[in-house]
């Protein structure tokens, strides 16, 4: 699939998700990449923390890829990088703050002067191709969140990437409406626009309100206090410097991300007012009224500094009377996980806080009258939705046109979409997929080793040694080991019953193959018998000389 004297776009990530964005534009011949981001595990990848979209696609094309332009620095839109960008082989292009997380994680993975990384100013412009892109900031909970209006032979189109109205950002400007309205005047063929809160009906609010809930619901507390927040929420962790002193605290960071984020901050000029950290040895001696903890793990990643704390597997304690507040949204999916930090918590005595007894956050993205606003600056022929699951995109689209835009298009990963010339329409479906990152390797999410491990995770496993002399017979009974299979108190004889079904299943006729299947069914089907299950059996057979 070459782009012909059209314009095209495909979705790899982020279409019918909330995260894992990549995003493709095509025209003559040549596609322009936006974003490329990650998402993380859940209970279908076992022992999978990070997940990254499937780049085929455009990997198969990268000679006619003209480079890779990133919105901003989110771990869903800027994550998959380091994993992913050496393959394409093309310069990213980003902001300054923006492309100093990305050279972070460059460095970490060893990739620093393999991957070209060049620094947009802000408000900056791009000729790549067919395609002139210009920076347009917009608010959002991070420092320099733009939308990017990319221009091409078949019409303009505005790609908003995340952003929120904020007249009273914490950090950089807040949106223009005369800008975006200029945009609008000059004519926008589509509207690629933020879903994940099509249906809040309230605006999502100033990152300077929070500063008030935050100092209200820190200065009350007796003991210590913990918030958690994205490591990436610069704005957020500015108004939590800002309550720390105001409150009379001292600030601990914990999380190796926060660190990383707070170092980048200021070597390209915001939180220059932050107040000095001090460390895990010297926080634990100050009194308890006079320590705030600032951490990672409010989606409930159990590695991260929050679970390790709540479980008492960190340098950092807390205990009865301390307070933890979640200054963060949570993700679609994780409130399990969540949930489970909570309760370990309040195992300890500590008291959670969220956003529903406390106005201690605001979300970064655009509610009804905020989406209602853009389409009205901006008047897009097309909105097409993206960054959201497919009730957010379809709620947005309907929204849309019910707000005066002439058509939406709902597309999900994969759909190949025309543009322009003609009547925007669906033309095709390419290859999407998923990867995930299993320590230090990349694998499909839907091969051999995941769907072995599911079946692991839900059936157990039972390993089976067989031991042959000559002629193919038993000389010793089988050795039998379940691991995962609810035999419980009756082991012992679960495992008499399948080395006898083992032993029986033994036939000195059958070549190896043969016997070793033989083998394997016998022993399944007495587990089957005994416990309903159907779990992974391997079958070794060691022959004597």
């Amino acid at each position: 699939m070459t782009p012909g004297d059209e314009l095209l776009f495909l979705s790899l990530g982020g279409s019918g998700e909330i995260g894992m964005n990549a995003n493709l534009y095509g025209c003559r011949g040549k596609w322009l990449m936006v974003d490329c981001g990650l998402t993380f595990g859940d209970h279908e990848y076992p022992g999978i923390e990070l997940v990254l979209p499937d780049l085929q696609f455009i990997e198969e094309r990268r000679d006619d890829l003209v480079g890779l332009v990133l919105t901003h620095g989110h771990e869903d839109h800027i994550g998959a990088i380091p994993y992913l960008a050496a393959d394409l082989k093309v310069p990213i292009y980003a902001t300054p703050f923006t492309a100093g997380l990305v050279a972070g994680k460059l460095e970490e993975e060893g990739l620093t002067g393999q991957v070209q990384l060049k620094i947009v100013e802000r408000r900056g412009e791009l000729d790549l191709g067919p395609f002139r892109i210009r920076y347009v900031p917009l608010a959002h909970s991070i420092p320099e969140g733009n939308g990017l209006l990319i221009e091409t032979p078949h019409g303009r189109v505005f790609h908003t990437g995340d952003w929120k109205l904020d007249d009273t950002p914490v950090l950089g400007n807040p949106t223009s409406a005369d800008t975006l309205t200029a945009i609008g005047d000059e004519g926008v063929l589509a509207l690629v626009c933020d879903s994940t809160n099509a249906f809040v009906e309230t605006p999502s609010g100033s990152e300077a309100s929070v500063y008030e809930g935050l100092l209200r619901t820190i200065g009350e507390a007796p003991g210590r206090v913990l918030v958690t927040t994205f490591s990436s929420n610069v704005a957020r962790l500015e108004t939590l410097g800002r309550v720390a002193v105001e409150s009379g605290r001292r600030v601990c960071l914990a999380g190796r991300s926060i660190d990383r984020n707070l170092k980048v901050a200021k070597a390209t000029g915001y939180l220059r007012d932050f107040p000095e950290p001090v460390r895990f040895d010297e926080a634990m001696r100050l009194p308890r009224r006079d320590l705030l903890i600032i951490s990672t793990g409010g989606q409930g990643e159990p590695r991260a500094a929050l679970g390790r704390i709540a479980s008492g597997q960190h340098e950092l304690k807390l205990g009865e009377g301390d307070r933890v507040i979640f200054s963060s949204r949570q993700i679609p999916g994780n409130e399990t996980a969540v949930g489970r930090v909570m309760n370990a918590l309040s195992e300890l005595g500590v008291v959670t806080i969220t956003d529903r007894q406390a106005h201690v956050h605001v979300s970064g993205h655009p509610a009804r009258p905020e989406l209602a606003e853009m389409y009205k600056w901006i008047r897009p022929q097309l909105l097409i939705p993206v960054h959201g699951e497919p009730r957010h995109l379809r709620e947005q689209a309907r929204f849309g046109v019910s707000q005066g835009v002439p058509q939406a298009l709902v597309q999900e990963d994969g759909d190949l979409v025309r543009l322009a010339p003609g009547e925007p329409r669906k033309i095709g479906e390419e290859r999407v997929g998923r990867l995930v990152l299993d320590g230090d390797v990349i694998l499909p999410a839907d091969g051999s080793t995941m769907n072995e491990r599911r079946k692991l995770a839900y059936q157990g496993v039972i390993a089976v040694s067989i031991a042959l002399g000559r002629g193919g017979r038993l000389i010793a009974p089988p050795v039998v080991r379940p691991v995962g299979v609810p035999v419980e108190e009756d082991r012992a004889d679960f495992i008499r019953d399948a080395v006898d079904m083992a032993s029986r299943a033994v036939d000195p006729g059958l070549d190896e193959d043969r016997l070793r299947e033989n083998v394997r069914l016998a022993v399944r089907r007495c587990a089957t018998l005994w416990t309903g299950k159907k779990p992974v059996v391997e079958v070794m057979v060691v022959r004597a000389e």
